[in-house]
């Protein structure tokens, strides 16, 4: 499951990658930028080469359900119901 969080940018521009989520990045690392629509994506520049193609097609389809949802149409599922449907995707 993706693990979510809010930051903020500076007025310098810089944003604080929470700390829980930086996993392996450390300072210094070089980090591709991905902008799709309104979707930033945030890579290592290490693992750009092989897992570009993939990343790319998660913003195309990041920024496709969010226009499928800016346009209302979308399922909406009660707490419960959200959580019954995930078990069953995550058992495929």
């Amino acid at each position: 499951m993706a693990n979510i969080s809010i930051t903020k940018m500076s007025s310098k521009g810089q944003v604080v990658i929470p700390a829980d989520m930086r996993g392996d990045i450390k300072e210094g690392d070089k980090l591709l930028v991905i902008k799709s629509g309104n979707q930033i994506i945030l890579k290592k520049a290490s693992n750009m080469d092989k897992q570009l193609k993939e990343d790319l097609e998660f913003a195309r389809r990041t920024e496709k359900a969010w226009k499928e949802i800016d346009e209302g149409r979308y399922t909406s599922y009660t707490e419960e119901e959200f959580f019954k449907k995930l078990r069953e995707w995550s058992k495929r």
